[in-house]
């Protein structure tokens, strides 16, 4: 049997680059999404791909979309804060449907932290015995182009709190072919990857760099939690999201171990060297100038 994958979250940051490293490998996708009109335009020119209306909240949903479709890819709703209410009836519904594997977008050091998401999220799916590939990537450097992008293009400011710590940040692009890969290759299943950059660096680090390529004094302004927190809430970002914002950053201060850990996986996976700070800004550079 040929495969047929459902990639839930097509449109984003991972799960764009994923359908593309698939439709270069004539795999057949399906492209599981709640604004099917948003995707149609986003995923307009890739071929093998059909659009289907999913949403992990929609039970009614989970059949049409996984009609013929024998591997599954997610990465978890930022908004989806309750994993056992939000998301474990689609698990629960996938494990009876008997998928080959299914791939979900974790985070480095997950492990050892029981009160995120993830967490239980990689705890359900290992209950349900279902063959997995947990790929837990370190922070991302598209967070600079999403979350961070509005003081980085007003006032030329990484206006994050991330204090000194040190990180080894992972381009999406890069954690999309992996897991198209990992989806295509028997050998990762029911395995744990962690995916970091190549190198590990502080934000002032990456605040010279941008300066430096871009032709721009840029500033790491190190904001403390609290008013990074009250300036988020200010501008009506949602409470749940911001606080996860801050338990990242949490991590990445306190877990400086972890955070600034570099290793090769991601390197023997992809067959090259994942890409670096440089060429990310490079590549980026339009939402910073």
């Amino acid at each position: 049997m040929e495969d047929k994958i459902l990639v839930i979250g097509g449109t984003g940051n991972i799960g764009f680059p994923l359908i593309e490293y698939l439709n270069q490998k004539n795999v057949e996708v399906v492209a599981g999404t709640h604004n099917v009109d948003k995707a149609a335009i986003k995923l307009a020119g890739l071929d093998n791909v059909e659009i289907r209306y999913f949403d992990f909240l929609d039970p009614e949903s989970f059949e049409n979309a996984m009609t013929g479709v024998n591997k599954v890819f997610f990465v978890r709703p930022p908004q989806l804060e309750k994993p056992k209410q939000d998301m474990l009836p689609f698990l629960t519904y996938i494990k009876q449907e008997q998928i080959q594997q299914l791939v979900f977008i974790s985070l480095l050091g997950v492990e050892a932290l029981p009160f995120m998401p993830h967490h239980t999220i990689e705890k359900m799916i290992l209950n349900l015995n279902v063959p997995y590939t947990f790929i837990r990537p370190n922070y991302f450097m598209q967070n600079l182009n999403t979350t961070n992008q509005k003081d980085i293009y007003n006032d030329h400011d990484l206006f994050i709190p991330g204090g000194s710590s040190r990180t080894s940040f992972v381009d999406t692009r890069d954690v999309g072919e992996i897991a198209g890969i990992t989806l295509l290759n028997n050998e990762y299943i029911n395995q744990k990857i962690d995916i970091t950059g190549p190198e590990s660096l502080t934000y002032q680090e990456i605040a010279q760099i941008m300066s430096k390529i871009l032709g721009v004094d840029y500033k790491y302004s190190r904001p403390s939690l609290l008013k990074f927190r009250k300036a988020m809430l200010q501008r009506g970002i949602n409470k749940d999201f911001v606080n996860t914002l801050l338990t990242i950053y949490v991590i990445e201060q306190v877990g400086t171990l972890t955070a600034m850990k570099v290793n090769d996986n991601a390197k023997n996976i992809l067959g090259h060297s994942p890409r670096n700070i440089q060429t990310y800004i490079e590549d980026y550079q339009k939402y910073f100038k």
